[in-house]
This record gives structure tokens, sequence and C-alpha cells, in this order.
């Protein structure tokens, strides 16, 4: 039931702008999303179900942005520049990216655990993915510098330049998630992260 399940989460994520996570019932998140309450319990197992999909969907989307701001530039410069961009961009507007990305999750918002918990609706693959590992702030800054390597790399290139590419990259997904905890002045992080990259990169 894909579209309950996307009207359900939909439904959570604005509950969860208007009050604290604990202050959000599951009979008020089913009624929005206009399917009846065993539906929901039915998708989700448990309002911690709900949370933990709630979550790795946010983490998704935020990795789709990543993968879009990627191919929408053609120099790495660019492409570092602007993944840098949407991490800060993302975190401003969605308190479940910015909780992920720099691991401070505030009394309003869900803390679902990090690790995989056993499954409690085997019959739903979507919530058995939902049951798994959700991503910590080193597994993000590994993901995206994987994406951001991938974009970048030039055909050919040695095991050594890789890995100093490699080294780059982090470095700048790095400045980008310290970016979202102590906000740059003048020029954002764009401009940070253009004077931060190697030579070889700029």
């Amino acid at each position: 039931m894909p579209a309950a399940r996307e009207s359900l989460l939909d439904a959570a994520y604005r509950a969860l702008a208007r009050r604290p996570w604990s202050a959000v019932r599951m009979v008020d998140v089913a009624a929005v999303a206009n399917v009846s309450r065993q539906t929901l319990y039915n998708e989700f197992g448990s309002k911690e179900g709900l949370a933990r999909a709630l979550v790795r969907r946010e983490a998704d989307g935020y990795l789709a942005g990543v993968e879009r701001t990627l191919a929408a530039h053609t120099e790495a410069r660019e492409r570092l520049a602007a993944a840098a961009e949407w991490t800060a961009s993302a975190a401003r507007g969605n308190a479940l990216v910015r909780a992920m990305l720099i691991g401070c999750w505030s009394e309003r918002l869900p803390s679902p655990t990090l690790a995989a918990v056993p499954s409690t609706i085997s019959a739903v693959p979507a919530q058995r993915r939902a049951d798994g590992p959700l991503p910590s702030p080193a597994d993000l800054v590994a993901l995206v510098r994987d994406r951001v390597v991938a974009a970048v790399a030039r055909p050919g290139m040695s095991t050594a330049d890789m890995a100093e590419l490699t080294r780059s990259c982090e470095l700048v997904v790095r400045l980008s998630v310290s970016c979202v905890a102590a906000p740059p002045g003048k020029g954002g992080v764009a401009e940070l992260v253009r004077h931060a990259l190697p030579r070889q990169l700029r």
C-alpha cells in the first residue's frame, strides 16, 4: 500500500512541524492521511516504527537531493560547492535532516535508535527496511562522500590519486556538515568549500 504509506509519512511529518513528537498521536496521523488507525499500525507496527520510517524517508530524500545537485553541474569544483550548499539548505529546511547530520536530536523530534530492531511486521518489505539500521552522522558523511567521489573522479585515476580525491571529498562533506552546526557568514558554505578545495579540484 505505497500510496497510503506515503500519505501517512506526510501526515506524520506535518504533525511534527506543529508539535513535539511526544504529542503526535497515531490516531491523528491516520485521520489526516484519511486511513484507519489499523492501517497505520499494519504498515508501521508502532509509533517507533513510524518514526523510523519517517527518519529513513528523510535521509533518502536528502541523499537523492545530493545526487540531483551533483548531476546538475559539470565542473568538479561546482559540484562540490553545490553539494555543500544543498547540505546546508536541506538541514535548514528539515529538522530531521539536521538532526541526522549533526547527531543532535532535540526533545521535539523522534529519537529512534540507529541500530536495527527486530522486525515486527515481516510481511511488509518496507517495514523491514525501516527496521534496519538508520544512518548515523558518520554514515551520512561516508554516503555523501562516496557519491561526490563517483561524480568527480576521472577515468584512469591512479590508486594514489583516487585516495587523495576521496580524502578531499570527505573534507568538503565534513566542512559542509560543520556549517550546519555553525552557519558561516557572508559567502556561505559554497564559498568556504571553493577556497578549501585542493588545487587539483579548483
